[in-house]
């Protein structure tokens, strides 16, 4: 069923509940595939661990041939496997990982004609310092905006918790625009867009919550700030996938999937529903039963 004249589908409880289904197996997919993370590995080898998870569970990957007309041109891939200064969408193939890498895993699966997507950094053997906090600042970030999601709150207050978080920061780190959380169920993509900074405009403070969306029940939102060390301008490789900083620098990025019910935030691609990240927060964790 469909909510409000946006065009955002809401879920009746079964639904989300057929989503949680598909976050766990999200989530078994990137554990596995981390796993298996090492120097010598190419990104290709990884999408094949991803792929046996999700086709191991009776799900299908959301990511593979996204985007094809007529069969053709889809997206190459289980995952988007971005690599150092890929900040998204990296198309697995021959590369091969070397240590110091830093690598981000995106995936998505489809269970009972229902998504989940999820996506986490993770290096190449020792991670440089400075790298290791670039991607906690971005994993802290994601949970802050998280945490902002309340019922009968906006989806701005997401955006500016996850902007306020990053630009008190120091140093300082590129917040990624172009590149946005969005809605989800019966579609990977589908409205409202959930933006990691907020729109404003000549000398008005940062950010401007209780603006846009409305938060309510049987909503599902994928949150997902990408943070870059250096500048986050971008563009696209010639694949007509990867997005690269435009200054070389690396990138990070992660992601959940969420619902807020009556008594509090779901993380339905968390194996355990966001319930320690949550409560470390102070948020209300709100499974359905």
């Amino acid at each position: 069923m469909f909510g409000s004249s946006r065009g955002v589908e809401i879920k009746t409880p079964d639904q989300l509940r057929q989503m949680r289904l598909a976050g766990l197996v999200v989530a078994r997919a990137i554990a596995a595939t981390t796993a298996e993370v090492r120097p010598g590995v190419s990104t290709r080898d990884l999408d094949a661990v991803a792929a046996e998870v999700i086709r191991t569970a009776g799900a299908e990957p959301s990511f593979l041939d996204y985007g094809a007309e007529d069969g053709v041109g889809g997206f190459a891939g289980v995952t988007c496997l971005s690599v150092n200064d890929e900040i998204v969408h990296g198309v697995p193939g021959d590369r091969v990982l070397v240590e110091g890498d830093v690598l981000s895993v995106d995936c998505g699966a489809v269970m009972n004609g229902w998504h989940g997507d999820s996506a986490v950094t993770v290096f190449v053997g020792e991670p440089d310092p400075a790298l290791a906090r670039l991607s906690e600042a971005t994993r802290a970030a994601m949970w802050r905006g998280i945490a902002a999601a309340r019922l009968d709150g906006h989806i701005s207050d997401i955006s500016t918790a996850v902007e306020s978080y990053v630009r008190g920061l120091t140093p300082t780190y590129g917040i990624v625009e172009e590149y946005v959380g969005h809605g989800i169920g019966s579609a990977m993509h589908q409205p409202p867009d959930v933006p990691n900074t907020t729109p404003r405009g000549g000398l008005r403070p940062l950010g401007r919550m209780g603006r846009g969306v409305r938060i309510v029940p049987g909503l599902a939102l994928a949150v997902e700030p990408m943070l870059t060390a250096g500048s986050p301008e971008n563009h696209v490789l010639d694949d007509d996938w990867t997005v690269v900083t435009d200054d070389g620098r690396p990138a990070c990025h992660w992601e959940h999937t969420i619902t807020v019910t009556p008594t509090g935030v779901w993380v339905l691609t968390a194996e355990d529903g966001g319930e320690e990240m949550l409560g470390s927060l102070g948020v209300p964790f709100g499974p359905l039963s």
